[in-house]
């Protein structure tokens, strides 16, 4: 072709500016549209070439290479797809791009939406101006008598295009590059940034670095090495990307152990996932992926799951939520959603009924996974449940219909040993407290308020994580009447004896003595004869108050302790014999002291099964320990 220069006709005098500093908030974006843009010239060759409207080589072989070069600054993206004709390059790069980059500053030029996903509006190819100060096109197209042609322009809206010597089907492009994209020439940083987007593309993809210095010959080799070396065949690269990822393949296909591996691969866990569930539809959408659940080796790591999103095989992002239902970016997977509407911004992905679907089928998935295993693999699901417990939760808080779905398969750690579902808890213990369901939030902290439902067959099951406060609240609101107690909060009717076995006044001494010993005149104090006579006395709090100081904290710090103050009370078991004998001593002078301090130490051990006693108290409570010890000496 002859030698031809001209100017789009474009309003802006200079788009690029705006690109290289607007259009995109990680500057490797480059790499991902012009290899992603690669990829599409191949796949449309190869659909060709199944209709019957291009002819390729039996010996035909995909891939896409990029070489970078620090000597010369420059960085290359070749492909061997479809390539193009000067009137499609013109129709292509010169018309529809920068018409497509005129319709997006339109549409967002007064916006700070930093969510873009894909810049699909034509504008995939002019990402090369982030980091260039020229970029160069050499194409030739794969129509039999076609011409090569190069197409040049240093990033204004005036172009050059010429004969091209390039005499192989396909595209390079190369970048001439600014100063601030001198980074990507180092191969470690090219090759980190590929493999962040394309370890998955669907073609081989190759890394090369023009001036690395090949390892030096040892000068001394025998005749027997070098005859060797003459007739060896040379090294073939590896490709940097899997072609053929796990999630493409029909579930029925894979082991065990490729699902473990592709997990330890993608997300460097070595923790070998508990479960997963391989996402595999083509219709109403095209829809695939796996999504693991991790074992969690502390709470906090609840919130550390990543799902990563493909488009094609081609890396978008970590956790999407528009697309990935919040409650599941907790787990880590991968999703590939080739029909997703990449085009736009994420404020309309929000909004958009197409998505909204696959979120929906997502969390289905989930849902009927568990019931699966609840259904028929109960002794493993009982074992994950400690693991996925605060994820299942969290979802039923934010999904009414993943609520809808698992509720009756939400199970509980009993104290009794194994596991019960609500439904079970509520039908074994409704003789002893219909529709109330007392529960523990730290074993260690209310053992001895375990022990004494223990030794009367009363059963509380274990709500420990940071979650089951919003967790309890969702059910009591779900499950009209039934009420959540924590162990402290009550003392059930099966633990009392018919009587308190005591006088009325022996009660109004009582009271009046711990209110002294803990110089607290507003305490609470109850006097109950349980069944349990070791037990001398117990904390007990108020559900409604524990829960309204635990909101309180949640919100600030704020003191707000005025407002929802702590209803404690102390409630003494006439049946144990050091409540006995205050009552007996209470006549007696002399014993005025030893009184104060057998009170002041079963108000403290009362306590101490409740709450870890603050600094002061605690340190009273060594000292009178020591005292008491040294009366026995």
């Amino acid at each position: 072709m002859k030698h031809e220069s001209g100017s789009i006709s474009i309003n802006t005098e200079n788009i690029f500016p705006i690109i290289k500093k607007w259009l995109y908030s990680e500057k490797d974006i480059f790499i991902r549209e012009l290899v992603s843009n690669a990829s599409d010239a191949i796949s449309k060759l190869k659909k060709l070439d199944a209709i019957g409207e291009a002819d390729l080589p039996d010996d035909n072989r995909f891939e896409i290479k990029v070489i970078v070069n620090k000597n010369e600054k420059t960085i290359k993206v070749i492909d061997n797809g479809l390539g193009m004709t000067d009137e499609e390059v013109k129709k292509y790069i010169n018309q529809i791009a920068f018409s497509g980059a005129v319709d997006f500053l339109e549409k967002y030029k007064d916006k700070s939406d930093d969510g873009q996903i894909i810049g699909h509006f034509g504008l995939g190819f002019y990402s090369a101006f982030m980091v260039s100060e020229r970029v160069q096109i050499d194409t030739l197209s794969y129509q039999p008598g076609a011409a090569a042609v190069r197409w040049i322009s240093d990033g204004g809206t005036e172009f050059e295009m010429q004969d091209s010597d390039i005499a192989e089907r396909g595209t390079t492009i190369t970048l001439y590059l600014a100063e601030d994209g001198l980074e990507f020439t180092d191969e470690y940083k090219m090759r980190t940034t590929l493999e962040k987007y394309f370890a998955f593309l669907p073609y081989e993809l190759y890394l090369e670095d023009a001036v690395k210095v090949p390892e030096k010959a040892d000068e001394a080799k025998s005749e027997e090495q070098e005859a060797a070396s003459e007739n060896a065949e040379p090294k073939k690269p590896e490709p940097l990307n899997d072609t053929q990822p796990l999630w493409l393949k029909n579930p029925k296909d894979c082991t065990e152990e490729e699902y473990k591996q592709f997990y330890t691969k993608v997300f460097h866990d070595f923790n070998e996932p508990l479960f997963w569930i391989h996402l595999n539809m083509d219709y109403p959408f095209n829809l695939k992926g796996i999504l693991y659940f991790p074992k969690l080796k502390h709470e906090f790591e609840t919130m550390e799951g990543q799902i990563k999103l493909y488009y094609n095989q081609v890396f978008v992002a970590d956790n999407i939520k528009e697309v990935i239902p919040e409650f599941l970016l907790m787990l880590k997977g991968v999703l590939d959603c080739p029909d997703l509407p990449l085009n736009v911004s994420r404020s309309f992905l929000q909004n958009d009924g197409y998505v909204n679907k696959i979120s929906t089928h997502i969390t289905k998935k989930v849902a009927d996974k568990l019931t699966s295993l609840f259904e028929n693999e109960r002794e493993n699901y009982n074992k994950y449940w400690d693991d996925i417990n605060p994820f299942v939760k969290y979802g039923c808080i934010r999904e009414e219909k993943f609520y809808d779905r698992v509720k009756d398969i939400l199970i509980y750690k009993s104290t009794k040993g194994g596991y019960t579902t609500l439904k079970d808890y509520l039908e074994n213990n409704k003789e002893k407290h219909e529709n109330k369901v007392f529960y523990v939030s730290n074993e260690k902290q209310q053992a001895q308020y375990i022990r004494l439902f223990n030794e009367n067959g009363m059963e509380a099951v274990i709500l420990s994580t940071m979650i089951d406060n919003h967790f309890m609240q969702l059910l009591e609101s779900k499950m009209t009447g039934v009420r959540f107690n924590r162990i402290d909060a009550d003392i059930s009717d099966s633990m009392k004896n018919d009587n308190t076995g005591i006088a009325e006044a022996d009660i109004s001494y009582l009271e009046k003595l711990f209110k002294a010993a803990v110089d607290d005149d507003k305490l609470k104090v109850q006097v109950e004869s349980l069944k349990n006579e070791t037990v001398p006395a117990m904390i007990l709090l108020s559900e409604q108050s524990r829960r309204m100081q635990e909101m309180s904290a949640m919100f600030g710090g704020m003191d707000m302790s005025h407002m929802f103050p702590k209803e404690q009370t102390l409630v003494l078991n006439s049946s144990n014999k050091l409540v006995k004998a205050l009552t007996d001593m209470k006549e007696d002078e002399t014993r005025k002291d030893q009184v104060k301090l057998i009170s002041e130490h079963i108000y403290d051990l009362a306590m101490m099964s409740h709450q870890p006693l603050e600094p002061d108290a605690m340190a009273k409570f060594i000292e009178r320990s020591n005292e008491i010890l040294m009366k026995l000496v």
